[in-house]
């Protein structure tokens, strides 16, 4: 985006409309709806319900059962791949009202279609999204390659890169460089696909259902190379909300604007979008799950943790499909977890089992212990950074922000006094 400085979003509260002037991000610009979100957001406050930035997808579980799960990543975060997996159905992948409903929450997708990122969507990886992309029907692609035969191609696509073709930088070669000597790519990082959701295979026949699902869990996750385990549940509602969605950081990529690997502080994934006050937005959050009868269980997920020492990836793309797995069974209690200072882990056994059930190999001990060690230096330090943020920046910080984020302190430095800075699962088993 050019003249950043100029960049400008104004909220008519009073007239339900959206300024948008010097943004090209396309949901301000294209689309529009970014703009519809947040005056939802503001109407939500003011009319007690949740308008979020989350997927809203369906997990199959044992005899037929379907668990229905929200979901709130930042860019570049997995959302859409998440939504995506195979074996599972979507009812949206990027805007949902929330609504109580008899002791338990209900949600609805509210779009039409998908705008979603390319880049690394393949064959093995994203086999529905593979095959979407690539059967008749109308898709707009943005920021991509097109070959001279008409052809278009992206970052992590199936197949050798074409030698040349015409991208966001105009006629492109392979090896063509910037203004500052860097290579540039067959397409842009933010490179992007829109189509009409009713062209997927695993379309969920819940979503124009105008009374929504019941949601069974709320998940939150972001771009952690190295504090956040895999997957891990809160205790309840309220630590859910405060040490998971209003915690929520992501480490910065290409596709964002700035410097790469930089932790944005996120709430929720939902900051750029708010109409309301960051306080008055989390406490409408906690305030929504009090007094459910059935409330959602809240998780936290990250695909992006790397190993302390060799700095590789610990989670194979597809894991994913593995952690959703375990989280529905939890829905159900059908699985046990163990108590860690900042929420429940899975049990290896019940993981291995998964493994073989849904992906088919093994899961090893080893693979395990270094994905579920639970770093203390890393969590006390992003306390200290999420604090920090709340106290300085957010003059209505609810009261529990801080009293939840010191009693996961506290639990964190005595675990640390009892086990040391890197606490293996089976020392809290």
């Amino acid at each position: 985006s050019k003249n950043l400085h100029l960049r400008r979003v104004f909220i008519d509260l009073l007239d339900d409309t959206v300024y948008s002037v010097n943004t090209q991000y396309g949901g301000n610009t294209l689309g529009l709806k970014k703009l519809a979100m947040r005056l939802a957001i503001y109407h939500a406050s003011q009319e007690d319900w949740l308008c979020e930035h989350m997927l809203l997808m369906g997990i199959h579980g044992p005899g037929g059962r379907v668990t229905y799960f929200t979901g709130a990543f930042p860019s570049l975060c997995g959302k859409t791949s998440t939504a995506m997996m195979e074996g599972e159905e979507i009812v949206g992948d990027d805007i949902v009202y929330l609504r109580r409903d008899g002791g338990q929450v209900r949600a609805v997708n509210v779009e039409k279609g998908i705008f979603g990122i390319i880049q690394g969507i393949n064959s093995r990886d994203d086999p529905i999204l593979w095959e979407t992309l690539h059967r008749p029907g109308e898709i707009i692609f943005s920021n991509v390659l097109v070959t001279p035969e008409g052809g278009v191609h992206w970052i992590g696509k199936d197949g050798e890169v074409p030698p040349r073709g015409e991208n966001h930088s105009g006629p492109w070669w392979i090896g063509k460089k910037d203004a500052r000597g860097r290579e540039i790519p067959c397409s842009h990082p933010n490179a992007r696909f829109t189509l009409d959701m009713s062209l997927l295979a695993n379309m969920s026949p819940q979503r124009d259902n105008p009374e929504g699902v019941v949601v069974g869990a709320i998940v939150y996750g972001g771009r952690d190379s190295d504090t956040w385990v895999p997957v891990e549940q809160s205790f309840d509602w309220e630590h859910g909300i405060v040490t998971k969605g209003a915690s929520l950081e992501s480490e910065t990529t290409a596709a964002t604007l700035g410097q790469e690997g930089v932790r944005e502080f996120n709430p929720m994934s939902n900051r750029d979008f708010l109409s309301i006050p960051i306080g008055r937005y989390i406490q409408n959050n906690l305030d929504f799950g009090r007094g459910l009868e059935h409330p959602p269980l809240i998780f936290s997920v990250n695909y992006f943790l790397r190993d302390r020492e060799t700095g590789a990836w610990l989670n194979e793309k597809t894991d994913k499909r593995v952690w959703y797995k375990w989280m529905e069974q939890r829905v159900h209690g059908e699985v046990g977890a163990i108590r860690t200072p900042t929420g429940w882990i899975p049990r290896y056994e019940d993981l291995r089992r998964i493994f073989q059930e849904v992906l088919g190999r093994d899961y090893p001990y080893a693979a395990y212990r270094a994905q579920f060690t639970v770093r203390v230096p890393e969590n006390l330090a992003k306390i200290e950074r999420i604090e920090r943020i709340y106290r300085t920046e957010i003059a209505d910080t609810p009261e529990a922000v801080f009293r939840v984020l010191e009693e996961q302190r506290r639990r964190l430095l005595e675990a640390r006094e009892r086990y040391g800075d890197y606490i293996a699962p089976e020392q809290l088993a």
